[in-house]
């Protein structure tokens, strides 16, 4: 198996937030990503995301659901009344269940992803216009 991931360039690139629990996870994502062409920032807690998020202003935030300081649901709330903008919120989560998608819906989340998540797929899924992004 192949160690290296196919480059292919953004459509359009983004200033993306990552932030997991789990820094292999981040660091893996966070690569991903830059090979991609976006700008990124990689962050543990909801509390670190929350304080990078009105520094960096970012455009797409992928949120784990299990964080250590709160839930993702629970940060997706508060960067939506942060007031970012037009950030787009996608969630990564291992739950799959109906009432797992719609509170993802409820919390603030554009997407709600499934794990283990297509790097490939969810790359391209930053680069697009996602929902709602009035472009």
């Amino acid at each position: 198996m192949s160690s290296q991931l196919p480059v292919e360039s953004a459509t359009s690139v983004r200033r993306v937030l990552v932030v997991d629990d789990d820094a292999d996870s981040a660091d893996l994502l966070v690569h991903l990503l830059q090979m991609h062409g976006h700008s990124t920032r990689s962050v543990h807690t909801g509390f670190d995301a929350l304080e990078t998020a009105r520094v960096f202003r970012p455009e797409v935030a992928i949120l784990d659901v299990g964080l250590p300081d709160m839930s993702g649901y629970e940060l997706a709330a508060a960067l939506r009344s942060a007031q970012l903008g037009a950030c787009k919120l996608i969630a990564v989560t291992g739950y799959s269940g109906a009432s797992e998608l719609e509170r993802s819906k409820r919390a603030g989340f554009d997407l709600h992803l499934v794990k283990p998540v297509d790097l490939q797929t969810l790359a391209k899924t930053v680069a697009e216009q996602l929902p709602g992004s009035g472009g």
